[in-house]
Protein backbone atom coordinates (compact mmCIF):
# COMPACT_ATOMS: atom_id res chain seq x y z
CA UNK A 1 0.00 0.00 0.00
CA UNK A 2 0.91 3.43 -0.84
CA UNK A 3 -0.40 6.49 1.50
CA UNK A 4 0.29 10.20 0.45
CA UNK A 5 0.81 12.91 2.71
CA UNK A 6 -0.84 16.39 1.96
CA UNK A 7 1.81 18.98 4.27
CA UNK A 8 1.27 21.98 1.54
CA UNK A 9 -0.17 24.03 5.25
CA UNK A 10 2.54 22.64 7.24
CA UNK A 11 4.75 25.52 6.70
CA UNK A 12 5.69 26.24 10.75
CA UNK A 13 5.51 25.85 14.81
CA UNK A 14 3.77 22.79 15.88
CA UNK A 15 2.42 21.86 12.29
CA UNK A 16 5.98 21.02 11.23
CA UNK A 17 7.16 19.45 14.57
CA UNK A 18 4.30 16.95 14.36
CA UNK A 19 5.31 16.48 10.70
CA UNK A 20 9.33 16.13 11.92
CA UNK A 21 8.42 14.24 14.98
CA UNK A 22 6.42 11.41 13.37
CA UNK A 23 7.97 10.50 9.77
CA UNK A 24 10.72 10.09 12.10
CA UNK A 25 9.68 8.17 14.51
CA UNK A 26 7.00 5.70 12.00
CA UNK A 27 7.90 2.31 10.64
CA UNK A 28 5.25 2.32 7.76
CA UNK A 29 6.57 -1.19 6.68
CA UNK A 30 5.14 -2.48 9.69
CA UNK A 31 1.85 -1.25 8.62
CA UNK A 32 1.94 -2.69 5.03
CA UNK A 33 2.31 0.81 3.63
CA UNK A 34 5.24 -0.01 1.15
CA UNK A 35 5.60 3.91 0.39
CA UNK A 36 5.21 7.46 1.48
CA UNK A 37 4.52 10.49 -0.80
CA UNK A 38 4.81 13.28 0.87
CA UNK A 39 3.65 16.99 -0.96
CA UNK A 40 5.36 20.20 0.61
CA UNK A 41 6.89 23.25 0.54
CA UNK A 42 10.94 23.16 -0.18
CA UNK A 43 11.03 24.69 3.35
CA UNK A 44 9.17 22.32 4.89
CA UNK A 45 10.81 19.22 3.09
CA UNK A 46 14.59 20.33 4.11
CA UNK A 47 13.45 19.44 8.26
CA UNK A 48 12.74 16.11 7.06
CA UNK A 49 15.19 13.05 7.75
CA UNK A 50 15.59 11.32 4.61
CA UNK A 51 13.88 7.58 5.04
CA UNK A 52 13.89 4.50 2.30
CA UNK A 53 10.31 4.33 1.98
CA UNK A 54 10.00 8.39 1.83
CA UNK A 55 9.26 9.82 -1.29
CA UNK A 56 9.63 13.82 -0.55
CA UNK A 57 7.97 15.54 -3.64
CA UNK A 58 8.63 19.62 -3.82
CA UNK A 59 5.63 21.32 -5.48
CA UNK A 60 6.84 25.21 -6.20
CA UNK A 61 3.52 26.77 -6.26
CA UNK A 62 3.72 25.06 -2.11
CA UNK A 63 6.32 28.00 -1.87
CA UNK A 64 3.83 30.91 -2.70
CA UNK A 65 1.01 32.32 -1.01
CA UNK A 66 -2.11 31.28 0.51
CA UNK A 67 -4.58 31.41 -2.79
CA UNK A 68 -1.63 29.39 -4.50
CA UNK A 69 -1.93 26.64 -1.74
CA UNK A 70 -5.41 26.40 -2.23
CA UNK A 71 -5.89 26.02 -5.84
CA UNK A 72 -3.00 23.03 -5.55
CA UNK A 73 -4.79 21.28 -3.05
CA UNK A 74 -7.93 21.70 -5.06
CA UNK A 75 -6.89 21.64 -8.62
CA UNK A 76 -4.00 19.21 -8.40
CA UNK A 77 -3.70 17.12 -4.94
CA UNK A 78 -6.30 14.33 -6.10
CA UNK A 79 -4.93 13.53 -9.29
CA UNK A 80 -1.12 13.44 -7.89
CA UNK A 81 -2.09 11.22 -5.17
CA UNK A 82 -4.13 9.01 -8.16
CA UNK A 83 -1.33 8.64 -10.40
CA UNK A 84 0.89 8.10 -7.65
CA UNK A 85 -1.14 4.91 -6.46
CA UNK A 86 -1.77 5.77 -3.30
CA UNK A 87 -4.14 4.03 -1.38
CA UNK A 88 -5.40 7.05 1.45
CA UNK A 89 -4.38 10.27 1.70
CA UNK A 90 -3.50 12.07 4.90
CA UNK A 91 -4.11 15.70 5.06
CA UNK A 92 -3.40 17.01 8.32
CA UNK A 93 -4.06 20.30 8.65
CA UNK A 94 -7.62 19.64 8.45
CA UNK A 95 -8.87 21.04 5.65
CA UNK A 96 -9.32 19.51 2.04
CA UNK A 97 -11.47 20.15 -1.41
CA UNK A 98 -10.50 17.56 -3.40
CA UNK A 99 -12.23 14.47 -4.40
CA UNK A 100 -9.68 11.82 -3.74
CA UNK A 101 -10.69 8.77 -1.47
CA UNK A 102 -10.31 7.50 1.10
CA UNK A 103 -8.33 10.29 3.05
CA UNK A 104 -7.96 10.69 6.73
CA UNK A 105 -7.47 14.37 8.63
CA UNK A 106 -6.49 15.71 11.51
CA UNK A 107 -8.22 18.24 14.10
CA UNK A 108 -5.05 20.36 15.50
CA UNK A 109 -6.81 23.93 16.06
CA UNK A 110 -9.75 24.39 18.87
CA UNK A 111 -10.15 28.23 18.52
CA UNK A 112 -12.63 27.92 15.48
CA UNK A 113 -14.62 25.49 17.49
CA UNK A 114 -14.94 26.83 20.86
CA UNK A 115 -17.26 30.35 20.40
CA UNK A 116 -16.10 31.67 24.15
CA UNK A 117 -12.29 31.97 22.06
CA UNK A 118 -13.32 32.92 18.67
CA UNK A 119 -15.36 35.97 19.99
CA UNK A 120 -11.87 37.18 21.21
CA UNK A 121 -11.17 38.27 18.07
CA UNK A 122 -14.19 39.69 16.71
CA UNK A 123 -13.97 43.04 14.71
CA UNK A 124 -10.67 41.86 13.18
CA UNK A 125 -9.56 39.63 10.39
CA UNK A 126 -8.45 37.00 12.43
CA UNK A 127 -12.34 36.35 13.25
CA UNK A 128 -13.31 35.88 9.71
CA UNK A 129 -10.59 33.73 9.33
CA UNK A 130 -11.45 31.23 11.93
CA UNK A 131 -15.24 31.60 10.90
CA UNK A 132 -13.91 29.90 7.87
CA UNK A 133 -11.60 27.38 9.34
CA UNK A 134 -14.33 26.32 11.44
CA UNK A 135 -16.35 26.55 8.48
CA UNK A 136 -14.13 24.74 6.36
CA UNK A 137 -12.82 22.34 8.58
CA UNK A 138 -16.65 21.10 9.76
CA UNK A 139 -16.96 20.11 6.57
CA UNK A 140 -13.97 18.14 6.14
CA UNK A 141 -14.01 16.28 9.09
CA UNK A 142 -17.73 15.56 8.40
CA UNK A 143 -16.95 13.52 5.12
CA UNK A 144 -13.76 12.15 6.03
CA UNK A 145 -13.41 8.67 5.66
CA UNK A 146 -10.92 8.90 9.09
CA UNK A 147 -10.85 11.66 11.76
CA UNK A 148 -7.72 11.80 14.04
CA UNK A 149 -8.83 13.65 17.45
CA UNK A 150 -5.57 14.64 19.83
CA UNK A 151 -7.12 14.28 22.75
CA UNK A 152 -10.83 13.25 24.91
CA UNK A 153 -11.40 16.93 24.94
CA UNK A 154 -10.98 18.11 21.14
CA UNK A 155 -13.26 14.85 20.16
CA UNK A 156 -16.04 16.10 22.45
CA UNK A 157 -15.64 19.77 21.88
CA UNK A 158 -15.98 19.49 18.19
CA UNK A 159 -18.62 16.78 18.19
CA UNK A 160 -20.34 19.11 19.38
CA UNK A 161 -20.59 21.47 16.59
CA UNK A 162 -20.08 18.87 13.60
CA UNK A 163 -22.33 16.45 15.25
CA UNK A 164 -21.36 13.77 12.99
CA UNK A 165 -18.94 12.33 10.41
CA UNK A 166 -19.19 9.36 7.84
CA UNK A 167 -15.89 7.54 8.50
CA UNK A 168 -13.62 6.41 11.63
CA UNK A 169 -12.38 8.29 14.49
CA UNK A 170 -9.40 7.90 16.80
CA UNK A 171 -8.25 9.68 19.68
CA UNK A 172 -4.10 9.59 18.94
CA UNK A 173 -2.68 12.30 21.37
CA UNK A 174 1.17 13.41 20.06
CA UNK A 175 4.03 12.37 21.53
CA UNK A 176 7.04 14.72 23.05
CA UNK A 177 10.71 15.31 21.72
CA UNK A 178 13.05 13.32 23.92
CA UNK A 179 15.57 15.96 23.69
CA UNK A 180 13.35 17.59 26.71
CA UNK A 181 13.37 14.72 28.76
CA UNK A 182 15.25 15.42 31.98
CA UNK A 183 14.27 13.59 35.82
CA UNK A 184 12.97 16.36 38.09
CA UNK A 185 15.92 17.41 40.31
CA UNK A 186 16.13 18.97 44.02
CA UNK A 187 13.64 21.14 45.06
CA UNK A 188 15.08 24.07 47.27
CA UNK A 189 12.97 25.44 49.73
CA UNK A 190 12.06 29.14 48.72
CA UNK A 191 14.54 30.70 51.33
CA UNK A 192 17.34 29.18 49.67
CA UNK A 193 16.55 31.66 46.77
CA UNK A 194 17.31 35.29 46.49
CA UNK A 195 15.98 38.77 44.78
CA UNK A 196 19.78 38.02 43.19
CA UNK A 197 19.07 34.62 42.76
CA UNK A 198 15.50 34.32 41.69
CA UNK A 199 12.96 31.56 41.57
CA UNK A 200 12.34 30.66 38.12
CA UNK A 201 9.13 30.77 36.41
CA UNK A 202 9.06 30.00 33.05
CA UNK A 203 6.51 30.41 30.26
CA UNK A 204 6.89 29.32 27.07
CA UNK A 205 3.96 29.85 24.24
CA UNK A 206 3.18 32.49 21.55
CA UNK A 207 1.55 35.26 23.26
CA UNK A 208 -1.84 35.46 21.89
CA UNK A 209 -5.09 36.66 23.01
CA UNK A 210 -6.22 33.10 24.91
CA UNK A 211 -2.69 32.81 26.28
CA UNK A 212 -2.84 35.51 29.15
CA UNK A 213 1.08 36.03 29.64
CA UNK A 214 -0.01 39.42 30.65
CA UNK A 215 -2.09 37.63 34.17
CA UNK A 216 0.63 35.60 34.77
CA UNK A 217 2.84 38.67 34.55
CA UNK A 218 0.78 40.46 37.01
CA UNK A 219 0.60 37.46 39.17
CA UNK A 220 4.38 37.72 39.48
CA UNK A 221 4.17 41.29 40.54
CA UNK A 222 1.62 40.30 42.96
CA UNK A 223 4.50 37.82 44.41
CA UNK A 224 7.22 39.74 44.08
CA UNK A 225 5.24 42.43 46.40
CA UNK A 226 4.40 39.65 48.95
CA UNK A 227 8.16 38.98 49.62
CA UNK A 228 8.98 35.83 47.10
CA UNK A 229 12.20 36.16 45.27
CA UNK A 230 10.73 35.15 41.66
CA UNK A 231 11.51 36.01 38.29
CA UNK A 232 9.68 35.35 35.09
CA UNK A 233 10.76 34.78 31.70
CA UNK A 234 8.45 34.60 28.93
CA UNK A 235 9.13 32.97 25.45
CA UNK A 236 7.58 32.79 22.13
CA UNK A 237 6.29 34.57 18.71
CA UNK A 238 3.59 36.90 19.08
CA UNK A 239 -0.11 38.28 17.82
CA UNK A 240 0.57 41.91 17.37
CA UNK A 241 -2.48 43.09 19.51
CA UNK A 242 -1.84 40.35 21.89
CA UNK A 243 1.80 41.52 22.54
CA UNK A 244 0.77 45.22 22.83
CA UNK A 245 -1.51 44.52 25.90
CA UNK A 246 1.59 42.61 27.37
CA UNK A 247 3.64 45.53 26.50
CA UNK A 248 1.33 47.62 28.24
CA UNK A 249 1.04 45.22 31.37
CA UNK A 250 5.00 45.41 31.88
CA UNK A 251 5.47 48.80 31.27
CA UNK A 252 2.85 49.19 34.26
CA UNK A 253 4.54 46.59 36.76
CA UNK A 254 8.27 46.49 35.31
CA UNK A 255 9.32 48.92 33.28
CA UNK A 256 13.09 48.47 33.89
CA UNK A 257 12.73 44.68 33.23
CA UNK A 258 14.21 44.01 36.97
CA UNK A 259 12.23 40.25 36.77
CA UNK A 260 9.99 40.04 34.18
CA UNK A 261 11.52 39.57 30.77
CA UNK A 262 10.16 38.72 27.35
CA UNK A 263 12.67 37.22 25.22
CA UNK A 264 10.40 36.83 21.92
CA UNK A 265 11.00 33.58 19.83
CA UNK A 266 13.52 31.19 20.37
CA UNK A 267 14.54 28.32 17.88
CA UNK A 268 12.80 24.83 18.79
CA UNK A 269 16.56 23.63 19.33
CA UNK A 270 17.19 25.93 22.23
CA UNK A 271 14.34 25.46 23.88
CA UNK A 272 15.54 22.50 26.50
CA UNK A 273 18.24 24.91 27.80
CA UNK A 274 15.65 27.14 29.19
CA UNK A 275 13.60 24.61 30.88
CA UNK A 276 16.67 23.63 32.23
CA UNK A 277 17.39 26.72 33.95
CA UNK A 278 13.85 27.12 35.20
CA UNK A 279 12.48 26.45 38.64
CA UNK A 280 8.89 26.18 38.03
CA UNK A 281 6.64 26.04 34.80
CA UNK A 282 3.77 27.87 34.11
CA UNK A 283 1.11 27.13 31.29
CA UNK A 284 -2.06 29.51 31.45
CA UNK A 285 -3.87 29.20 28.02
CA UNK A 286 -7.67 28.65 27.52
CA UNK A 287 -7.65 27.17 24.51
CA UNK A 288 -6.05 24.11 23.31
CA UNK A 289 -6.55 20.75 20.95
CA UNK A 290 -3.03 19.17 22.24
CA UNK A 291 -0.56 21.37 24.74
CA UNK A 292 2.86 19.94 23.20
CA UNK A 293 4.63 22.83 25.67
CA UNK A 294 2.85 21.54 28.75
CA UNK A 295 3.85 18.23 27.54
CA UNK A 296 7.40 20.07 27.22
CA UNK A 297 7.68 20.93 30.55
CA UNK A 298 6.46 17.89 32.16
CA UNK A 299 9.54 16.20 30.32
CA UNK A 300 12.07 18.36 31.82
CA UNK A 301 10.75 17.53 35.45
CA UNK A 302 9.49 20.81 36.63
CA UNK A 303 7.08 21.25 39.19
CA UNK A 304 4.29 23.07 36.94
CA UNK A 305 1.11 25.44 37.53
CA UNK A 306 -1.35 25.05 35.08
CA UNK A 307 -5.02 26.71 33.38
CA UNK A 308 -7.82 24.23 34.77
CA UNK A 309 -9.43 25.05 30.89
CA UNK A 310 -9.26 22.74 27.95
CA UNK A 311 -7.29 19.47 27.86
CA UNK A 312 -5.19 20.28 30.41
CA UNK A 313 -6.83 18.81 33.46
CA UNK A 314 -6.84 15.08 31.00
CA UNK A 315 -2.85 15.90 30.33
CA UNK A 316 -1.59 16.77 33.19
CA UNK A 317 -4.26 14.66 35.60
CA UNK A 318 -3.27 15.45 39.36
CA UNK A 319 0.51 16.21 38.22
CA UNK A 320 0.03 20.06 39.16
CA UNK A 321 -1.50 22.97 40.64
CA UNK A 322 -4.27 24.63 38.86
CA UNK A 323 -5.83 27.90 38.15
CA UNK A 324 -8.51 30.23 36.41
CA UNK A 325 -6.25 31.74 33.45
CA UNK A 326 -7.98 35.10 33.70
CA UNK A 327 -7.30 35.84 37.07
CA UNK A 328 -4.36 36.90 37.87
CA UNK A 329 -5.01 36.31 41.71
CA UNK A 330 -5.84 32.74 41.18
CA UNK A 331 -2.49 32.60 39.12
CA UNK A 332 -0.43 33.75 42.06
CA UNK A 333 -1.70 31.70 44.74
CA UNK A 334 -1.28 28.30 42.43
CA UNK A 335 2.49 29.30 41.54
CA UNK A 336 2.78 30.38 45.90
CA UNK A 337 1.11 27.14 46.64
CA UNK A 338 3.96 25.29 44.54
CA UNK A 339 6.60 28.21 46.31
CA UNK A 340 6.02 27.91 49.44
CA UNK A 341 6.46 23.66 49.74
CA UNK A 342 9.48 22.07 48.37
CA UNK A 343 7.95 18.65 48.79
CA UNK A 344 4.92 19.74 46.80
CA UNK A 345 7.30 20.47 44.02
CA UNK A 346 8.63 17.03 44.34
CA UNK A 347 6.17 15.36 44.26
CA UNK A 348 4.18 17.19 41.57
CA UNK A 349 7.01 17.15 39.01
CA UNK A 350 7.79 13.51 39.91
CA UNK A 351 4.42 12.62 38.98
CA UNK A 352 4.41 15.29 35.55
CA UNK A 353 7.84 13.62 34.72
CA UNK A 354 5.92 9.65 35.12
CA UNK A 355 3.13 10.73 33.44
CA UNK A 356 4.74 12.55 30.35
CA UNK A 357 5.94 8.93 29.47
CA UNK A 358 2.98 7.44 27.96
CA UNK A 359 3.26 10.51 25.33
CA UNK A 360 5.67 9.29 22.96
CA UNK A 361 6.37 10.03 18.73
CA UNK A 362 6.72 5.79 18.57
CA UNK A 363 3.39 5.44 20.40
CA UNK A 364 1.94 8.04 18.02
CA UNK A 365 3.69 7.14 14.42
CA UNK A 366 2.09 3.12 15.37
CA UNK A 367 -1.48 4.31 16.09
CA UNK A 368 -1.66 6.34 13.14
CA UNK A 369 -0.27 4.73 10.47
CA UNK A 370 -2.30 1.57 12.00
CA UNK A 371 -5.34 4.08 11.70
CA UNK A 372 -4.35 4.29 8.12
CA UNK A 373 -4.66 0.82 7.60
CA UNK A 374 -7.77 0.32 9.18
CA UNK A 375 -9.32 3.85 6.73
CA UNK A 376 -8.09 1.62 3.96
CA UNK A 377 -9.82 -1.99 5.20
CA UNK A 378 -13.02 -0.40 5.97
CA UNK A 379 -13.09 1.28 2.81
CA UNK A 380 -12.46 -1.74 0.83
CA UNK A 381 -14.36 -3.57 2.45
CA UNK A 382 -17.45 -1.38 1.97
CA UNK A 383 -16.58 -1.41 -1.68
CA UNK A 384 -16.67 -5.31 -2.72
CA UNK A 385 -20.03 -5.32 0.08
CA UNK A 386 -21.32 -2.18 -2.47
CA UNK A 387 -20.48 -4.04 -5.63
CA UNK A 388 -21.96 -7.54 -4.58
CA UNK A 389 -25.51 -5.87 -4.01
Amino acid sequence: MRIGIDASNIRAGGGVTHLVELLKAADPVAHKFTQVLLWSGQSTLSQIDDQPWLLKIHEPLLDRGLLYRLYWQRQRLSRLARTGGCDVLFVPGGSFSGDFRPFVTMSRNMLPFEWRELVRYRNSWKFLRLMLLRWGQAGTFRKADGLVFLTEYAYNEVMQVIRSIKGKSAIIPHGVDDVFLQRPRIQLKIDQYSYDNPFRVLYVSIVDLYKHQWQVAEATFQLRKAGFPIALDLIGPANPQALRRLQKTLHRIDPEGKFIRYRGAIPHRDLPTHYQRADLCVFASSCENMPNILLEGMAAGLPIACSNRGPMPEVLGDAGVYFDPENSHDIAAAIRTLIESSSLRTEKAAAAFERVQAYSWGRCASELFEFFAEVVRVVSRNTVSKANI
